[in-house]
């Protein structure tokens, strides 16, 4: 080993060795209907670490999330977390209830709501002064704001924040239920595959959140851009064992690739050496003088400890049927207007559409991508303006409800057939190869197929026509890395148009070379790339550093911005007469003689520590008063 590598080791080893792991995993082994998932698996992660677990689809992710948990039990093994460590994830969207959003994140804080409960009613001083003062630890008073900021960066407006959970879908009640466990900061934060329900504004502004979140996250994602922005190490599962690697996804890539590399050529050095052995024997052991070496080589071959050569993984496909060539464009709409009813949703379009297109929509949910998918293939009527198609169209459409819409009690070879009846059996079953469905998965119900299998059947059913324009919204969600990696390359080499709407970054670079901007009411050409998109979000509302000072003054806040400012004083006014009530309180015991005899000197310890911390928790609580008093003093300037 050379100098500097054997320094690093060294300086890793020293890491590790000052770095407290938050969570232990030792010799782990669990079954699934008889099928192993861990094997005397094992590893570490460090606190504070955030952590990436990848895995091929059906390796048991999940299942490690729920032993973890707890909700499992162990066949062998353990698996340690400090003592008091607090576990959160998301387990299932929040409940349809009349409780707006904001409170419904402010309540995960369980700790927060029970000491603002107790502070309406205590009435000792010392305990008045324990919660005083821990509700000032754990920033209790900025806890609204911190609720609104993180519901706003899942896609929440201001006015969406105080409506009931019951107003919104399942898929909106899930972010809402992120947005609590977000709040709530566990010391371990389990995230499943959260970016599939998330647009792409929302899974860019959790990739930001996660990577400043200041404690551990191990989080199962196929999303690559996640993987490389928001976490600093991969766990991998494969072939029932855990593997740490530090770096983000594309390093582990390359350390993958380097590891199994060097086991291929290690296990191919080693199968050489075992059958020039095997051949020495077959050769000469019915020779006398050769049959004491015979017998010793054969020895060795039983002895032997075989390196397996790494599998390499199933090759994930997807082979998209070739349209036929049309005359450009294949779609023009000139000052479209589009919505539901009498409710105009888009207007002022002048798109064009050619066959060689591959188009990402972006856009804020809510500004319309769906409704241009839908008026694209004719979902939805134009209200207005013209529109000119080619008269030989074939569109194919493909979304995540049409997913959750397929047979449950029907077998995917049983989908093709009623789509294609007069079809002989075995030219479905090479369409549904051609999708990466097997002979086991084309006669396996739906019911029973993973996440990813219906993708796939999805995709298939979409594209079985050999469409000149394909719409995918959200196509990647449930597919693995290997399979996203796979329809790269088969929507690189489509013929017809594609247009995307994915919260996949590394999807949408890839695949997309024009890019169309949904916003207030209308769709434009997005000049600027990808990663200009990504730094525009995550910069918010934040105005651009000007070049030079503007000579403006700048705009007084509205009066809902005042009123707000104003409560805020209210509260911190509050706060200091409270705590000066308690200090006064503890001022008069402390001035009692009584208090410094003999048998209560470890009483009056007791209440000087009591009138320090009272003390703190007032200098913080005006400190604070004056910074709102001097918002609102510049608010209200004229």
């Amino acid at each position: 080993m050379g100098l500097c590598a054997w320094k690093g080791a060294i300086d890793a080893a020293a890491q590790l060795r000052h770095t407290a792991p938050m969570l232990r995993i030792s010799d782990i082994s669990y079954n699934v209907e008889g099928r192993p998932l861990f094997q005397g698996a094992s590893a570490v992660i460090p606190e504070g670490h955030k952590v990436g677990l990848v895995g091929a689809n059906g390796a048991g992710k999940t299942t490690l999330f729920k032993l973890i948990r707890g909700e499992l039990v162990l066949e062998g093994g353990s698996i340690n977390l400090p003592s008091k460590a607090r576990i959160g994830g998301v387990a299932q969207e929040v409940p349809a209830s009349a409780t707006s959003l904001i409170d419904t994140v402010l309540e995960a804080d369980t700790e927060r709501a029970a000491l603002l409960a107790e502070a309406d009613s205590a009435t000792d001083p010392a305990r008045i002064a324990d919660i005083q003062t821990r509700l000032t630890d754990i920033d209790a008073w900025s806890a609204e704001a911190r609720a609104a900021t993180i519901l706003k960066g899942l896609g929440f407006d201001t006015a969406e924040q105080q409506m009931p959970c019951s107003d919104f879908s399942g898929g909106w009640r899930m972010r809402v239920a992120l947005a609590a466990v977000l709040f709530a900061q566990p010391d371990l934060l389990l995230l499943d595959e959260p970016t599939n329900y998330l647009d792409l504004e929302g899974a860019l502004w959790l990739e930001s959140y996660l990577a400043r979140y200041p404690h551990t996250v191990l989080i199962i994602s196929h999303d690559r851009g996640l993987l490389n922005r928001a976490v600093s190490a991969i766990l991998h599962l494969e072939e029932r064992q855990l593997t740490y690697y530090s770096g983000p996804y594309d390093q582990f890539a390359r350390q993958r690739a380097e590891r199994r590399a060097v086991q291929a050529a290690m296990a191919k050095k080693q199968q050489l050496r075992r059958d020039h052995m095997q051949a020495f024997v077959d050769r000469f052991k019915a020779k006398a003088s050769k049959a004491k070496q015979a017998q010793s080589r054969l020895k060795m071959i039983e002895k032997m400890d075989m390196i397996a050569a790494p599998e390499d993984a199933a090759k994930r496909v997807f082979t998209f049927p070739e349209p036929e060539e049309l005359s450009p464009p294949i779609i023009s709409i000139e000052g479209g207007t589009t919505g539901y009813g009498d409710t105009t949703i888009l207007s002022r379009l002048n798109l064009r559409i050619d066959q060689d297109d591959r188009i990402a929509l972006l856009g804020k949910n809510g500004q319309g991508k769906s409704t241009l998918s839908k008026l694209l293939s004719e979902r939805l009527p134009l209200m207005s303006g013209k529109t000119t198609r080619s008269t030989k169209l074939r569109i194919g459409y493909f979304a995540q409800h049409q997913v959750d819409e397929l047979h449950i009690d029907e077998t995917p070879l049983q989908h093709l057939q009623s789509m294609r009846p007069g079809v002989m059996q075995s030219k479905l079953r090479a369409q549904l190869a051609g999708f990466g469905l097997g002979p086991d998965q084309a006669e396996t119900v739906v019911g029973r197929l993973s996440g990813g299998q219906k993708a796939r059947l999805s995709l298939l059913l979409a594209t079985i026509d050999a469409p000149h324009l394909l719409i995918l919204d959200e196509p990647t969600n449930h597919l693995d890395i290997e399979s996203r990696e796979a329809l790269v390359e088969a929507l690189t080499s489509y013929t017809g148009a594609v247009i995307l709407v994915s919260h996949d970054m590394h999807l949408l670079s890839l695949v997309a070379d024009r890019l169309w901007l949904v916003s207030n009411g209308t769709v434009k050409p997005y000049e600027d790339d990808l990663e200009s998109y990504r730094k525009m979000l995550l910069a918010g509302d934040k105005p651009a550093k000007p070049t030079k000072p503007a000579p403006e003054k700048p705009k007084r806040p509205n009066r809902d911005a005042i009123l707000a400012l104003r409560s805020e004083v209210r509260k911190s006014e509050a706060r200091v007469t409270k705590l000066n009530e308690m200090r006064d309180k503890l001022a008069r015991k402390l001035a009692d003689p009584a208090l410094y005899e003999d048998a209560k000197l470890g009483e009056m310890e007791v209440w000087q520590k009591k009138y320090a911390e009272v003390m703190g928790a007032l200098d913080r609580a005006e400190a604070l008063w004056m910074q709102d008093l001097e918002k609102l003093e510049t608010a209200e300037a004229p």
